[in-house]
């Protein structure tokens, strides 16, 4: 009779267990790609064209091939099966599309033009710019994210996330200034 009887809690517990392996993580997985993966290509072609327009592609193209590549990575690493981690191609879908969406967020401010009225700062610079900021606020909602969900200590995650970051984008800054 007590085996009839499941604890709410317990239910509570799987739901949300089931909830982040199915969604939190592979949408995780692909913001954190997104977002860190793509700062070299991005900030390389940046420093080594000086232009937004050039950019701006190269950040496209970064961002939505990092997304499919991404998605039929996790749809064909596990069916599901054994793991639980339920439907393939529904968590493909959630990883190539945070993974898209974390890359063009710091490329979005590229589509600035490469020439403003007069008056207005440089557009190059203010793009950068702005592309950094993007960038801070993509690796404090990872750390939000990971804390929220993953039970990882802020700080710890929002640490680690902020070191992954600066090392790829040092690596893109630098070898675009190459």
């Amino acid at each position: 009779m007590a085996a009839a009887l499941e604890d709410p809690a317990d239910a509570a517990a799987e739901a949300r267990k089931a909830f982040a392996l199915r969604y939190v993580q592979p949408g995780l997985a692909g913001l954190i790609d997104g977002s860190v993966s793509t700062l070299a290509p991005i900030f390389a072609a940046a420093f080594a064209t000086g232009h937004n327009g050039a950019t701006f592609l190269v950040g496209l193209a970064a961002s939505v091939g990092a997304g499919i590549s991404m998605g039929f990575t996790e749809a064909l690493s596990d069916d599901g099966s054994i793991t639980g981690r339920g439907d393939p191609w529904l968590r493909g879908l959630v990883c190539g599309v945070m993974t898209t969406l974390g890359g063009l967020g710091h490329t979005l401010p590229y589509a600035i033009p490469d020439r403003l009225p007069p008056g207005w700062p440089n557009p190059f610079v203010l793009a950068t710019s702005l592309a950094v900021l993007v960038v801070i606020v993509e690796l404090v909602a990872i750390a939000a994210i990971r804390t929220r969900f993953m039970a990882t200590p802020f700080w710890r995650a929002a640490i680690q996330v902020m070191l992954g970051g600066a090392l790829v984008l040092a690596t893109g800054m630098l070898i675009g200034s190459a």
